[in-house]
């Protein structure tokens, strides 16, 4: 019996060699093809590969079947991130995009993730739509099948989208007001797929990771603090790097350090792009956040006289708000962020683009501008905590939060509980703490603000004890 292929938040993943097979691939391309010619969008895809392992193999293994039934393919030579596709699928009016990437999960790791003809993650529904229809295996021999013969036809393309990528980015950002700033800069691309694009754009960037490794040097590729390591050292050696940028292994992640290698998390870009693009850019539209991310976006969204809206976690549920409405910015608290005038898709190299031309245009370091944003939602540390735990105890932590058995923390009295997508606790207007399940682990995610970092960790380990106990 064939193995039930199953999406997640963002796309199919699983073990390359074990689940993640030409095989199954092959199934999900079959099924992908059922459903778009079913569908009404055009019969065209955008397909491509990221820097993991045998990526070509299974993007060939797409291609052949989906051009075996019928739909045109737009298909990259050489790896490139899930922006690019995204921004293809719009740019070449295809019905679909699909991007063979596991993101920021391990090495071992790929995935199969779809995107939308309007450029960001395809419906739920639609996805499991097409979930619904994987075969138990595809009914014809698509090893046999010539790519080569369907290049003759035209109905397969090679197409560069790194530099239409390229393109779409000099079209929209004063790169000239970057490299004449005066700025030190460097760029970790985490051995990812955003590794060419800064040195085509920008020079004189310092980098980092910006080789093809598929094994990312056994790392997830994933920007956060703990594996960024090598770049705050690097940041704190040299002594006079005035900003830092990294990307997970698709690109669309970001990380962000200050001259000082401190972690600026994603609430802060998530406030200063908000800030910049309302107050000097002159942009309006609807701030749209993840239920783990601050309220202080809220207050930012408020300040401005700009709509606001929390919706459950998942960039899916964003982007579904931003094709519907006028939205300025949409982000979530694991460096997900989409602005207006881009696509409905989180792009960590756009993002980081735009901190830098802010920094380029207004004269000033990273640090002040946090400062201009602390002059209007007050100043505000942010720590996640996983909590890897038995699945017994997990259970038993969900069903306490469900029957409102935590009134408080230690010294933290409960004020208000929110419960969008899993239970947020709010104390005063400062400090807060999140509990959240993950479904598909037994890790319970613990999540909390405060003025002060340390105070956000005896939060987080207050939690701690009071829930494990």
């Amino acid at each position: 019996m064939a193995t039930k292929i199953k999406f997640g938040t963002d796309g199919w993943r699983a073990i390359i060699a074990e689940e993640f097979t030409t095989e199954n691939v092959a199934r999900v391309a079959y099924a992908t093809a059922q459903w778009l010619k079913k569908s009404g969008q055009a019969q065209r895809i955008a397909l491509g590969h990221d820097c993991r392992f045998a990526g070509e193999l299974f993007a060939e293994t797409a291609a052949k079947v989906l051009l075996n039934e019928g739909i045109e393919v737009k298909m990259s030579r050489g790896f490139v991130s899930t922006p690019m596709i995204s921004l293809a699928a719009v740019q070449l009016s295809c019905g679909l995009g699909v991007i063979i990437t596991a993101s920021h999960n391990p090495p071992g790791y790929n995935g199969y993730k779809l995107k939308a003809h309007f450029g960001g993650p395809l419906q739920p529904e639609k996805v499991q739509e097409i979930e619904d229809i994987i075969p138990e295996a595809v009914p014809f021999d698509y090893a046999a099948v010539s790519l080569d013969s369907y290049i003759q036809s035209g109905k397969l393309e090679i197409v560069d989208f790194e530099t239409r990528y390229v393109q779409h980015i000099e079209a929209n950002f004063d790169l000239e007001a970057i490299r004449k700033s005066g700025l030190k800069l460097v760029y970790d691309a985490m051995y990812g797929a955003g590794q060419n694009v800064i040195p085509r754009i920008l020079p004189d960037v310092e980098l980092l990771h910006c080789e093809h490794n598929p094994s990312f040097y056994g790392q997830a590729p994933e920007p956060i603090a703990k594996n960024l390591q090598p770049l705050e050292r690097y940041i704190r050696e040299t002594g006079n790097i005035d900003c830092a940028l990294a990307t997970d292994g698709d690109a669309d992640r970001i990380g962000l350090y200050n001259g000082k290698g401190e972690f600026i998390d994603s609430h802060h870009i998530i406030l200063l792009l908000m800030h910049y693009l309302v107050k000097y850019k002159g942009l309006s539209g609807k701030a749209v956040t993840a239920f783990s991310t601050t309220p202080r976006v809220g207050k930012m969204a408020e300040h401005y006289g700009l709509p606001f809206e929390v919706v459950k976690i998942g960039f899916k549920y964003i982007a579904g708000i931003m094709v519907e409405e006028d939205v300025l910015i949409g982000g979530e608290e694991s460096g997900g962020i989409a602005v207006k005038g881009h696509i409905p898709e989180r792009d960590g190299i756009w993002m980081g683009l735009i901190i830098w031309e802010f920094m380029a245009k207004s004269g000033k370091t990273l640090d002040q501008l946090i400062d201009e944003v602390y002059e209007i939602v007050g100043a505000f540390k942010f720590e996640r905590n996983d909590l890897h735990i038995t699945e017994a105890l997990k259970q038993k932590i969900v069903t306490n939060c469900n029957n409102g058995s935590y009134k408080n923390f230690g010294k933290y009295a409960v004020n208000e509980l929110q419960t969008i997508d899993g239970w947020k606790y709010f104390f005063d207007s400062d400090r807060w703490v999140m509990i959240r399940a993950s479904g598909t682990e037994p890790v319970l995610r613990t999540y909390a603000e405060a003025p002060t970092m340390e105070e956000v960790r005896e939060i987080l380990s207050i939690t701690e004890q009071t829930i494990c106990n």
